[in-house]
């Protein structure tokens, strides 16, 4: 173990209250080591660094279960390489989240009975910031609420003017070397929002619609196409067949009669269509689906625009004005009156895009955008991958990565937003194009403007891991703590922000990659495995399971199910479980420091502890090496387990339990298990304080009398293991746990005092009698002793006088009116599964339910005829 360069000579120990409250504990402390600046980092040190950046809540956002999933893996690994002496950076910030913020706004002027546009873009804007000082960043507070150890002082905003100067710095650096366009491209737009929105803010779902079969052309140049929007027929310009389908060959090249309309398209040939689904042909409306436009461009068909922005119908005729789904229904009873309509299927389940934030169905939309020409960007990001510079855990997640990475379209990066940061081009009078960078002045003069776009979120969010240390000034945060050693984020946006900060890290800071290894993690769900919902019933605030058990059980609830890249289920019955666990190791410091145990002065040579002593320390040994592998491998799952098991199991329920005997004697054993017992709990809170920081802080300090465990050493394993304790010791727990059992068996009283004769002579165990007398409550044999039991384990025999304790003959009958219920449910389950017929019937389940309850009969009747043979003849 080693020694802590922080902490103080032991003081008195102060007196722990019998019950661990947490409430009363959490917040006085958390704001304690925030004054103390523990959680702050400092680029002149000459530690090692290691940084992890906060993925940016949105500054809408309050904390949710995802939130306090990810935060205490982070939380749990930056405090312990700072307990291991490096120089650590955990960056806090939140996103500026243009969509959801924009929306937020919009909906508080509505009860005012105004739009933003009755403000105007100026005014707007400023009453976003107004909003944002007043409401936004709930989340940074209810973070202190879960002990989120970031370093405050340098919080940032991805609006704030440094962030700024660096998408400004990156777009006119992107522009200049021809990765940023502008294009007419289809984009997913939302008519609520009135915006183009990324891929990730489309959220797909099965919804009930109509797929109409329909007739286009005359006689025999009739061809039969279908839809699921009918509507976007008016914007057709041509029909589509596979260039091999013999069943079109005579139509390839001539025009056709579009309905409802007075136009004539063509019939082209593409590979793109499937033959073998449905009629073999498709229509086809370039500006109004993103495969339709990639067909026109190979054919050069004109693209027609037939709805505007709020998706109403725009073409001349009868339609124009109507919502596309009321021209939907309208079209296709015209469609029918004409005799055109060959088949229609209603409901058609199909899936449908809806916009994430107000869950309007999304209109594939040609329009005029700004792009980022990623494919030199996207090949260097999976190249980065591929030669080792970045590690993705779990490994098996990177093939969904390259699979991204390597596909990657062309990016859309402006939104028709007035909240975010505005693209930074000009334009003159006579067609002029001028991008600006932070050092430029904007051109001015009659007839100049700014495009009135702004950029997507991911933009910026792209920069954080180098924009948050000062990037592109040189800075000594830049230089000291980029690239970030880690980053852990969920696997669903593995796609959108992670490769985004590939792309741009690798081009900005000339081929360095942003961090190291890129830590994957699952979503939180149910105790059931369901997704957490408002809709469904299940989503869970975590805040009110932190106010009933504390934010240590939430933590350590969340650790312990995270296997790396695997979702998480949870429920509330496991929190609670948590807070037992906190609470057991409550009483047991409380009993350590009541029976003098101390961390004072080095720990006693081996030659002097017993074996109890000796096994405890080689198995804390082996912890401390097991929870350092887990956690360079990112198994928070396996470490939580290995120290709630090694705390509640084996100090808590063994060591301590026998220490007592040694205790209660005094004298020089005693201290020698005082010392052992300190070391182990030194030990031991300070393995548990990166996951349950505030129940092992106020214990350290008192066990200890040291500063923080904040700042303490993180334990080494001292390479001590003594097999022989572990194997004497296991020997003994034998024996415990055996005669318990028994003595469970026969329905004594676990305070139920029984005479016994202990057999140890010639066996490791002689040492331990006075303490298996007292765990199992075994008094001395006295003169009347009568050994009605006999037990022989481990090499020992425990010799059992039950004649004044329970009435042997009444317990012979009762086992044996056991035994032939478990043997009658045997033969049955047997004559079942021997049945050929009824097998052949059965369903699987009830099968293998027979086959549980054959099983369970087998297990019983061995177990009731062991404690037959255990008793003597009445």
């Amino acid at each position: 173990m080693t020694e802590n360069a922080h902490q103080q000579p032991s003081a008195p120990h102060t007196e722990l209250p019998t019950q661990y409250a947490p409430a009363d504990v959490e917040g006085p402390l958390y704001e304690r080591w925030v004054e103390r600046g523990y959680f702050e980092a400092d680029e002149k040190s000459d530690k090692p660094p290691y940084t992890i950046v906060i993925p940016p809540p949105n500054v809408t956002g309050s904390l949710h279960l995802g939130h306090a999933f990810e935060h205490t893996l982070i939380d749990a690994l930056t405090r312990r390489k700072r307990m291991q002496g490096f120089e650590t950076l955990w960056q806090p910030g939140m996103d500026h989240a243009g969509i959801a913020t924009q929306n937020v706004v919009e909906r508080e002027l509505g009860k005012e009975g105004k739009s933003r546009h009755d403000l105007g873009r100026e005014a707007f804007v400023e009453r976003v910031w107004q909003w944002k000082g007043e409401s936004g960043g709930q989340i940074s507070g209810q973070m202190r609420r879960l002990g989120d150890g970031v370093a405050w002082s340098r919080e940032r905003f991805t609006m704030d003017e440094g962030l700024s100067q660096a998408v400004q710095t990156i777009f006119k650096r992107l522009y200049d070397d021809e990765l940023i366009y502008r294009a007419e491209r289809i984009i997913n737009w939302c008519p609520r929002c009135l915006t183009a929105i990324s891929d990730i803010e489309v959220e797909y779902q099965d919804d009930d619609g109509e797929l109409v079969s329909m007739k286009y052309g005359e006689g025999d140049d009739t061809i039969v196409v279908a839809t699921t929007r009918a509507e976007t027929m008016l914007g057709d310009t041509a029909v589509a067949v596979h260039p091999d389908d013999e069943r079109y060959r005579h139509l390839v090249g001539k025009e056709i009669r579009l309905p409802l309309t007075d136009r004539s398209i063509p019939v082209v040939a593409d590979t793109h269509v499937d033959p073998e689904f449905g009629t073999g042909a498709v229509k086809v409306t370039p500006a109004h689906d993103p495969n339709d436009f990639e067909i026109g461009q190979r054919h050069n068909l004109p693209s027609l625009t037939v709805m505007d922005e709020h998706a109403v119908i725009t073409a001349h005729g009868p339609f124009q004005g109507l919502d596309r789904l009321e021209a939907r229904s309208a079209i296709v009873a015209a469609l029918r009156a004409e005799g055109r309509i060959v088949a229609e299927k209603r409901p058609y389940v199909h899936s449908v895009g809806h916009c994430s934030r107000c869950k309007t169905t999304i209109e594939p939309r040609l329009s005029m955008q700004w792009w980022v020409k990623v494919g030199p960007l996207a090949k260097a990001a999976g190249d980065a991958v591929r030669d080792g510079r970045v590690k993705i855990h779990p490994q098996e997640m990177e093939k969904r990565y390259f699979d991204w990475v390597d596909n990657l379209h062309d990016w859309c990066i402006s939104r028709q937003l007035w909240w975010g940061h505005r693209i930074p081009v000009w334009y003159g009078p006579n067609g002029e194009v001028v991008c600006v960078g932070p050092d430029d002045e904007a051109p001015g003069g009659e007839g100049w403007r700014q495009d009135t776009d702004v950029l997507d979120t991911w933009f910026s969010s792209g920069l954080w891991p180098f924009s948050t240390l000062g990037w592109p000034e040189r800075t000594e945060s830049l230089a000291k703590f980029y690239p970030n050693s880690v980053l852990v984020t969920g696997y669903d946006i593995l796609f959108f922000w992670v490769a985004r900060m590939m792309m741009f890290g690798l081009y900005a800071m000339d081929g360095t990659p942003p961090f190291h290894t890129i830590a994957l993690h699952g979503m939180v769900r149910d105790q059931f495995g369901k997704k957490m919902s408002k809709s469904f019933g299940n989503a869970v605030n975590p805040l009110d399971w932190m106010d009933k058990y504390g934010s240590d059980a939430l933590r350590f609830t969340l650790a312990r199910g995270a296997n790396p890249g695997v979702d998480v289920p949870i429920g509330e019955d496991w929190v609670q479980g948590s807070r037992n666990f906190a609470n057991k190791i409550w009483n047991a410091t409380r009993f350590a420091l009541m029976n003098g145990a101390t961390v004072d002065g080095p720990l006693p040579d081996a030659s002097a502890m017993s074996a109890t002593d000796r096994w405890i320390l080689s198995r804390l040994n082996s912890v401390v090496a097991e929870v350092d592998a887990f956690y360079e491998d990112f198994q928070f799952a396996k470490l939580s387990d290995a120290l709630f098991h090694f705390a509640w199991d084996e100090v808590f329920d063994w060591y301590v339990e026998l220490s007592k005997t040694t205790f209660q004697a005094g004298g020089e054993p005693a201290k020698v298990s005082q010392r052992v017992l300190g070391e182990v709990l030194d030990v031991t809170l300070k393995l548990l304080h990166p996951v349950v920081p505030f129940v092992t802080e106020t214990l350290w300090t008192t066990l200890t009398g040291g500063e923080s465990v904040v700042v303490a050493d993180w334990p080494t394993d001292s390479g001590f293991r003594d097999p022989a304790a572990e194997q004497e010791i296991e020997s003994l727990q034998s024996v415990i746990t055996e005669v318990r059992r028994f003595r469970a068996d026969q329905g004594l009283q676990p305070g139920q005092r029984v005479p016994a004769r202990l057999t140890l002579e010639g066996t490791a165990l002689a040492p331990h009698e006075a303490a298996i007398r007292q765990l199992l409550r075994l008094q001395p044999e006295g003169e009347a002793f009568s050994a009605t039991a006999t037990l022989p384990v481990a090499g020992a025999t425990v010799a059992l006088d039950l004649s004044g304790t329970i009435d042997v003959a009444a317990e012979r009958k009762r086992l044996a009116k056991d035994l032939a219920a478990a043997e009658k449910e045997k033969a049955q389950a047997h004559a079942k599964l021997g049945n050929e017929a009824f097998l052949a019937k059965a369903p699987d389940q009830v099968v293998d339910k027979i086959r549980g309850r054959l099983a369970k009969a087998d297990e019983d009747i061995a177990r009731i005829g062991a404690q037959l043979d255990r008793l003597p003849e009445a």
